[in-house]
């Protein structure tokens, strides 16, 4: 099952394993069991002095296996095999249990063992889902640190039942006590957040009581991200608040155009502009929604960004980079079975239509990448453009064109999306040339038109184009003095990674020029 190189990296990892465990498996005939019992006795054989294996199990879910320290009550299950990108959250897993500490803010920690109550939770994954492993390691830690907290991790490709029964159609899907908990890409910080009720109030009050930035930036993608280090290397105060450290990077696959980087995926990205940001000394303030922009009363005067959680952030210069998300194609039907057959992640939802017949509704790189990948799983791929040929690049269209089970509608407008029992079972199309409807049965849409600027909370303050997205001129400067923008937020062309990240260096050296240019102020030591 591991090849010798894995086992040797994983032989080094267990060797940080302080506390003695158990694995316990509730096992039976089937295949997978078989590759289980083959997985956790190679686990247990290297570091049989503090792994301890047991086959006796009875959980009522099979194959599946518990890791639980000696003494202690804690409850973290894993339900299928924990392999592909999962298999990060199994070493994860067995070093925490082991008394490895976690790579986690302290106060994190103590939030997750103050909950009081009871939490059973259930994360159903996939193992290509590059989303599923951030919810289910903080839903295993949660587990770990806290007995009341009780975590199953189901393989959703492995309990298909489960997921029919349950009308599973997008992963991460997480149920607390039996109810829709949420579904998606969460942190440990946002799920404990949702649990501590009282968590926002005092983390906007911390907020506020910080004191001002020399530049603050809004939003930590690759363009906030560049913009905090170039900020930074300065020496001056800089900080960075962000809804989630990496934005849409985070829901990216494949990276294969950042030059110098011959290839990586999304969140291994994201997670290297955080740690390049935090090797400087750069105050980054995670999960948190900027609402309002309030420009300064006075030249030279503080800025004033307010957040959803009502804390305030003051700065003497802003650098917006909160990014852009993908664009909803607004027909009726979408909202309606949003994760119930509309889905927007052919990689992490793809695997839960296998067998089945899904559309891709988009005819660019991203559409016609997803109809590829789709075809290698599904029964059936309609790809839907609305212009009269694809917009993809000449080698992906000529790709998807030799694939025998995918058929192409060019000059054709979804106009809505079909459902009964609440799931999807059909789209609606009406080829632009005719005026004629056509039905397609269908199981799954994947929505992939393009992205919509996040800069809505904007509006009347910041000069926005007709797209909404914000006005800036070659230095990154926009209407308003000392607020600077950078990225897909920005009217700047061709929304790709480098150029974000070259427009978010170029907004923190200009905010550096204003800063040195401002007036001083009278009687200033």
């Amino acid at each position: 099952m591991l090849d010798e190189q894995l086992k040797t990296q994983l032989s080094a990892y267990l060797e940080r394993v302080q506390q003695p465990f158990e694995l316990v498996a509730s096992l039976d005939d089937s295949d997978t069991a078989r590759e289980m019992r083959e997985l956790l006795t190679t686990i247990q054989s290297l570091r049989s002095d503090k792994i301890t294996l047991r086959t006796d199990g009875n959980d009522a879910r099979k194959p599946s296996f518990s890791l639980q320290r000696v003494g202690a009550t804690n409850s973290l299950r894993f339900a299928g095999l924990p392999l592909g990108h999962e298999f990060t959250s199994l070493v994860l897993a067995l070093l925490w249990t082991g008394g490895h500490p976690p790579k986690v803010e302290p106060e994190v920690i103590e939030q997750i063992a103050a909950l009081e109550g009871d939490f059973n939770f259930e994360v159903y994954m996939s193992l290509t889902c590059h989303n599923c492993p951030d919810v289910v390691q903080a839903l295993s830690l949660m587990a770990i640190v806290n007995p009341q907290v009780k975590t199953t991790v189901i393989e959703g490709g492995a309990f298909q039942q489960e997921v029919t029964e349950r009308e599973i159609m997008a992963v991460p899907m997480v149920f607390l006590n039996g109810k829709v908990f949420g579904s998606g890409r969460m942190s440990v910080e946002e799920i404990v957040a949702k649990l501590d009720t009282g968590a926002a109030a005092r983390d906007a009050a911390k907020l506020s009581a910080k004191a001002p930035y020399d530049v603050l930036i809004v939003g930590g993608g690759p363009a906030g991200a560049a913009a905090a280090v170039y900020a930074a290397r300065k020496g001056i105060r800089t900080g960075v608040a962000a809804e989630r450290f990496g934005g849409q990077v985070n829901d990216t696959l494949a990276i294969e155009n950042y030059i110098s980087v011959l290839e990586t995926d999304g969140p291994k990205f994201a997670a290297a502009l955080e740690a390049h940001t935090r090797a400087y000394d750069v105050d980054i303030m995670n999960l948190q929604r900027a609402d309002k922009l309030i420009p300064a009363a006075e030249p030279g005067g503080l800025i004033e960004v307010q957040l959803a959680n009502g804390g305030t952030l003051q700065s003497k210069t802003v650098i917006l980079s909160t990014g852009a998300r993908w664009r909803n194609v607004n027909v009726p039907g979408e909202a309606e079975y949003k994760n119930k057959g509309v889905a927007y992640c052919p990689h992490c939802d793809g695997p839960l239509f296998k067998g089945k017949r899904v559309s891709v509704i988009g005819g660019g790189n991203s559409g016609v990448e997803a109809a590829i990948d789709l075809a290698g799983i599904v029964q059936h791929v309609t790809l839907i453009e609305f212009a009269d040929q694809l917009k993809a690049d000449a080698v992906l269209v000529n790709k998807l064109k030799s694939l025998a089970n995918v058929t192409i509608h060019t000059n054709a407008q979804t106009t809505e999306i079909t459902g009964a029992d609440g799931k999807v079972n059909g789209l609606k199309y009406k080829d632009r040339a005719t005026n004629v409807e056509h039905l397609v049965p269908l199981e799954g849409v994947f929505v992939q038109i393009g992205l919509v600027p996040n800069t809505e909370w904007l509006k009347g303050t910041v000069e926005l184009s007709r797209f909404g997205e914000i006005i800036v001129d070659a230095h990154g400067r926009t209407n308003l003095p000392g607020v600077f923008a950078a990225g897909d937020c920005t009217t700047v062309p061709f929304k790709q990674i480098v150029i974000a990240a070259g427009d978010g260096s170029k907004a923190a050296l200009s905010a550096f020029d204003h800063l040195i240019r401002m007036p001083v102020v009278a009687g200033a030591v």
